[in-house]
């Protein structure tokens, strides 16, 4: 799985001109999930988005506070183009991107983790797979890209010339 996490002041999420969900200060999460996605990569993306430390203490400790520890509130939105390729040509490619019901259902288990690690009306949703249209104040800005479980498969940057045997 893989998320882009925004500091915000406050965000919203709007489905055919109506708002459906809104927060105040906190954090917005943008999270998608890939093949061979997991219930283990979405409950520890779901940990790492409450405890990531990205505000100040009291007295000036730099990055020492998370979203629970200042009480704020958490708004996550399904976004599949996070895992896509634009490697080649000029159009992305989503093959990345896990689909269907199950990207629907792991999708679901992570914003439910994030509810159930904190307090569950602090945690609001978008609409997955809807057009929807997300506002934001970002706070800093602090964007910061998060991502749990399958990692790319490194691409070789030479090929090895065969060896050829001697033939008898």
């Amino acid at each position: 799985m893989k998320a882009i996490l925004q500091r915000v002041l406050s965000a919203s999420v709007t489905v055919e001109k109506e708002v459906v969900s809104s927060i105040g200060k906190g954090v917005l999460v943008f999270a998608a999930v890939g093949p061979g996605d997991t219930e283990k990569e979405a409950q520890a993306l779901a940990a790492k988005v409450l405890k990531l430390k990205l505000w100040d203490d009291d007295t000036g400790g730099r990055w020492r506070k998370s979203v629970v520890n200042i009480g704020g509130e958490v708004l996550c939105v399904s976004q599949f183009t996070l895992l896509a390729s634009t490697k080649k040509g000029n159009k992305p490619d989503f093959h990345g991107a896990m689909g269907g019901e199950e990207a629907k259902r792991l999708y679901e288990y992570f914003f439910q983790k994030v509810q159930q690690g904190y307090v569950a009306d602090k945690v609001k949703n978008g609409v997955f797979q809807a057009m929807m249209e997300v506002a934001l104040v970002n706070d800093g800005p602090v964007t910061l890209e998060l991502s749990a479980g399958q990692n790319p498969v490194p691409i070789p940057t030479e090929t090895p010339a065969p060896t050829a045997e001697p033939s008898q």
